[in-house]
């Protein structure tokens, strides 16, 4: 862990599936908010979840921000290549009483919750192994979970501006470690962000109700609070998450196509706002790069502007 006073941005992509559009986006984004301001950018694979990584699809994703002219300082961060960290995070964790093991499955959850989830997919724990200690013998495998105070937190967001969330109320105790050993995102992230000097963090706005979670695993844990910034995401003309769409709009397919990545980079500095040519390289929009000319609203790209993109 260490300080640098220059911006030190992150990439972060997991290769558990194709990049696509709304990724190029975000990360251009975020590569040009730091570059803009001579900051530094790290490279981390979020390879954690070893189950739904895809074979090749590491290399594939460092093939397509290469390919949108996107670099990194130092070498790429493999997450599943050092674990020790996290470990040592989580046993911090326990032994001073801030988590504990947990037996629930899922189906104890949803049983014992009277109101469905909290988000995508998310249930909210309802405390039932809270009272256990951190040493508590068990038959069965145990996750881990962080104890998560009862009230709300108010921050400040970089791009979206003030926000508040109550992280009881919204997901309750959440997990830091699954039953099956792997590693939860929430701590990952943030030991890897603190270890890594990370202190700007430019990502989409779907990821926004983690920040909360986030900021209060920072501070039990002593690290410092990153500068969050969350730009809206891209959707289809019918509104829908380009990560439910076909295959056509993932940047290995564009490439495979023989697609003009800088065509791609100019949809994207246009759709935030930033005036450019048709077909530009990414540094040469870094520049004039000003984040606070990026528009408010989802972006949606229709049939006819990926036909463009898909053209030689």
């Amino acid at each position: 862990m260490h300080s640098d006073p220059r911006p030190v941005g992150r990439l972060a992509p997991s290769p558990t599936g194709r990049l696509h559009l709304g990724h190029a986006r975000t990360f251009l984004l975020a590569w040009w908010h730091a570059r803009a301001s001579g900051g530094r950018v790290v490279l981390r694979l979020e390879d954690l979840d070893r189950a739904r990584v895809k074979a090749g699809a590491s290399e594939e994703c460092l093939r397509d921000l290469e390919w949108l002219g996107l670099d990194w300082d130092g070498a790429a961060h493999v997450q599943s290549d050092d674990l020790g960290a996290y470990e040592r995070a989580l046993e911090t964790l326990l032994a001073s009483g801030r988590a504990y093991a947990c037996s629930c499955s899922r189906a104890d959850i949803q049983r014992a919750l009277s109101a469905p989830h909290a988000g995508e997919g998310e249930l909210r724990y309802p405390g039932t192994c809270r009272a256990r200690g951190p040493a508590a013998p068990t038959t069965r495998e145990v996750s881990v979970r962080l104890r998560v105070p009862a009230g709300e937190l108010e921050l400040v967001d970089g791009f979206a501006g003030p926000f508040r969330c109550d992280v009881q109320r919204e997901v309750g105790d959440f997990l830091l470690a699954r039953r099956d050993g792997v590693f939860a995102y929430q701590l990952a992230v943030v030991v890897d962000d603190a270890r890594a000097g990370v202190n700007e963090v430019l990502r989409g706005d779907d990821l926004l109700p983690s920040t909360a979670r986030q900021w209060y695993l920072q501070d039990v844990l002593g690290l410092p609070h990153p500068r969050w910034f969350h730009v809206p995401l891209v959707l289809a003309s019918d509104g829908e998450r380009l990560a439910k769409r076909r295959g056509d709009l993932a940047l290995a397919a564009l490439r495979a196509a023989g697609a003009d990545p800088r065509a791609l980079v100019a949809w994207a500095a246009r759709s935030a706002g930033q005036e450019c040519g048709e077909r530009v390289r990414a540094v040469e929009v870094t520049p004039n790069f000003d984040l606070g000319r990026v528009p408010r609203e989802p972006v949606r790209i229709a049939a006819e502007e990926l036909e463009r993109l898909a053209a030689r």
